[in-house]
């Protein structure tokens, strides 16, 4: 009877210790089981890339250790990462540096990037230093906000576009912070208080099954 009191005693404890965190990770995981990740990530508000129109000429940029060719604003531009790490674009047909692009310019790559976009609500330029938690990128960029609360994440040396965010997407990216314990950089998955929670949570799971079979009686046979 003592020892099993004395269980009884330490998975009531261990259970109200670990049963926020529990709650967390049970509302956490279903929300974002129960929303389709293409619907998260936007995968219906992405236009398709546009055709490539090739000039009669390509010249690759000189110093380019890797190039990517596509098309922006209507002309053929090439996305050279050059041999320092720097992201640059440059002409297709003379291969001279373009300058990256402005506000304007930002917009019209952003409108660009969807599918019947609705209006624009607004233009940030954000910095290398200190992006945006939802981009997770460190590289200069405008963002640009729609009125559905999509933000569109365009780079601001090379043009490219770095990332499109949904509001769901941001939900997501909140309940996953949420469900790893980490909603300031929501992407460290092994730190000392989610791993210290889950060890009390397994704890109380093994007293809990070796209380089972002690805590039920056997019934008596009838004479």
């Amino acid at each position: 009877m003592t020892a099993r009191r004395t269980l009884r005693r330490l998975h009531l404890w261990l259970a109200w210790i670990a049963g926020v965190p529990i709650l967390f990770w049970m509302v956490s995981g279903l929300w974002m089981v129960a929303r389709p990740i293409e619907e998260v990530r936007g995968t219906a508000l992405r236009a398709p890339a546009a055709a490539l129109v090739l000039p009669s000429r390509l010249t690759p940029p000189v110093g380019a250790r890797a190039l990517t060719l596509e098309m922006q604003a209507a002309r053929p531009v090439w996305i050279a990462t050059l041999t320092d790490g720097a992201i640059v674009r440059a002409d297709a047909t003379t291969g001279r540096s373009l300058p990256g692009p402005d506000e304007g310019e930002a917009r019209m790559l952003a409108n660009a990037a969807r599918i019947a976009p609705p209006a624009i609500t607004g233009v940030t330029r954000t910095t290398a230093a200190a992006p945006p938690l939802e981009l997770r990128r460190p590289r200069p960029a405008w963002q640009v906000r729609f009125a559905d609360e999509t933000h569109v994440y365009i780079d601001a040396q090379s043009g490219a576009v770095l990332a499109l965010r949904t509001a769901q997407w941001r939900w997501f990216d909140w309940m996953w912070g949420l469900h790893i314990m980490d909603l300031g950089g929501r992407e460290d998955t092994h730190h000392a208080l989610l791993i210290g929670f889950a060890a009390l949570a397994l704890a109380g799971t093994i007293v809990g099954l070796v209380l089972l079979p002690l805590s039920v009686r056997r019934r008596r046979p009838r004479g």
